[in-house]
């Protein structure tokens, strides 16, 4: 997963970034209402996010 996440773009990341933020929140709401059965997806999803998050400042810091 790091290794395709250092191939993209700034611009891939951060719109990658929005993706994942908005699926969790998707997630977080259909967790009140008891829509969904798979749990896993919300703490994979918020792992996703800091991979993506420690790519764009690893790149900052260069």
């Amino acid at each position: 997963m790091t290794k395709e996440l250092s191939k993209k773009t700034d611009a891939e990341l951060k719109k990658e970034l929005f993706e994942k933020k908005e699926s969790l929140r998707k997630f977080i709401f259909s967790m009140s209402g008891s829509k969904t059965r798979n749990v896993k997806e919300g703490r994979d999803t918020k792992k996703e996010i800091a991979r993506i998050l420690t790519e764009i400042n690893k790149r900052q810091i260069k």
